[in-house]
């Protein structure tokens, strides 16, 4: 198992290789905003792919949905988020740094140890104006969930998709919380991306499917390659439950600062669809035609923050080992999360290697995420394949020119293989969906 990573080196690995950079950079930045890379711009929509296809593609229970990042303000008064979204602040009277009360070891400021105001809630919604004139009645806030945009929509999907209870309805969107305190890299920050799912359920089935969904949703995670010990199940107190929720649990991640949340799988009972249907004068309920009855759905919600997710998967994934007197960087990703999945590398820039190369790499492009390197040694190539996490690498030698035959070289085994360009795509495909990688009938090296 590899040692455990911090911080510092999965920040650097970022920059470097082209996975997240500091939000405007060149002005000095913005706190707590981060931009995805090239690499990370691929991983990041990797995650939200996997995400949607075991949510949503592989089962007939739960359909799509993509709702507005604005909504009307009344839907935040009902859902509680207006008066209750809050986090207590405190102010140091000597350095004017703010504090998260709740988080606090003692009654002094964690950077200089002054005095600290006393506490006073502080509302996480960030508000702006829609229309041209800065009234009142044009106040709209960004939404700093996505959930409600499903449950104001719940009677159109219902009538639309034409489907029976149990069902479940998912988004993938932005959110913005003005949070006191950020920080960790990607892990807390005020613009992020939530993967929720709504599971709307029959009054009395709803635990059965809140322990269904905490070991689905962890399952999920270890199929994607996390270890599992670095996974855990915590059921939430009563003194911490939401107040909406009749139960929750988080799945933590055990992340170079400690064990932190990664997703929550909360009972949220029929509070939301109650509280709208008060508030809009619109009847949210659901008539169970088979049982002649009608009643107001209770909700199973797990949701999961994107940017989490990444560092989650970027941090596992993270490995130095040493051969033959050398460090290498590895990211051991899931094939299905990582940003490339075949490197085409010349074995050098010669004139004579580059036609066939680049034929390789467009017979190539058009089934898999391709990179085509032929910039520097050969052995440096292949690490910064390594450290962008590209499970297989094809080069084209001198021998490709006389046999039409290619090497393909795993990334975790470094084993390597012999085969014919023409069976290229179909190789490929089988080992990115998990086929062994052997090489004993072949020929077989650790290169450096």
């Amino acid at each position: 198992m590899p040692a455990k990573v911090d911080m510092d080196k999965i920040v650097s690995l970022c920059k470097r290789r082209g996975f997240i950079f500091p939000s405007s950079e060149i002005y000095g930045g913005l706190g707590s905003c981060w931009d995805y890379g090239p690499m990370g711009a691929e991983l990041k929509r990797n995650v939200k792919d996997a995400w949607w296809k075991a949510v949503i593609h592989e089962r007939d229970d739960v359909v799509g949905l993509d709702t507005s990042i604005m909504m009307h303000p009344g839907v935040w008064v009902a859902s509680g988020h207006v008066d209750g979204f809050t986090d207590p602040l405190v102010d140091c009277k000597s350095c004017r740094l703010r504090w998260r009360a709740d988080e606090l070891e003692t009654q002094k400021c964690p950077k200089c140890g002054g005095e600290l105001t006393e506490p006073r809630l502080f509302n996480l919604m960030f508000r702006t104006f829609m229309g041209p004139v800065e009234e009142e009645a044009s106040t709209v806030y960004l939404r700093p969930e996505t959930a409600q945009g499903i449950f104001v929509n719940f009677e159109n999907v219902v009538t639309t998709s034409r489907k029976k209870l149990p069902l479940g309805i998912a988004q993938i969107g932005k959110s913005f919380r003005n949070e006191i305190t950020t920080g960790n890299f990607i892990f807390r920050t005020r613009e992020f991306e939530q993967m929720e799912l709504e599971y709307f359920v029959k009054p009395g089935t709803d635990q059965q499917w809140l322990d269904y969904w905490v070991q689905e949703r962890f399952n999920w995670y270890v199929k994607l390659g996390i270890r599992e010990e670095n996974l855990r199940l915590r059921q939430h107190g009563k003194d911490e439950l939401a107040h909406y929720a009749k139960d929750c649990y988080d799945i933590d991640y055990l992340f170079p600062m400690g064990w932190s949340e990664l997703e929550g799988i909360a009972d949220r009972g029929d509070f939301d669809l109650t509280q709208h249907a008060k508030a809009s004068g619109k009847e949210l309920t659901y008539y169970d035609a088979e049982a002649n009855e009608k009643y107001v759905p209770y909700v199973i919600e797990p949701s999961g923050g994107v940017d989490r997710s990444v560092l989650a998967f970027l941090i596992d994934a993270y490995e130095e080992e040493e051969i033959e007197g050398e460090k290498r960087t590895v990211l051991h990703l899931n094939p299905a999360l990582a940003p490339i999945k075949v490197a085409v590398l010349p074995l050098s820039r010669n004139e004579k290697l580059t036609p066939l190369a680049k034929e390789v790499n467009k017979r190539l492009c058009s089934s898999f995420v391709t990179d085509y390197d032929d910039s520097q040694s050969i052995g440096r190539r292949y690490r910064r394949q390594d450290e962008i996490g590209t499970p297989f690498c094809v080069t084209v030698d001198f021998e490709s020119l006389e046999d039409n035959q290619v090497t393909i070289r795993d990334r975790d085994s470094l084993a390597q293989i012999r085969v014919p360009i023409e069976d290229l795509n179909t190789i490929l495909e089988a080992k990115l969906k998990g086929e062994a990688f052997d090489a004993s009938s072949l020929w077989a090296t650790r290169q450096k």
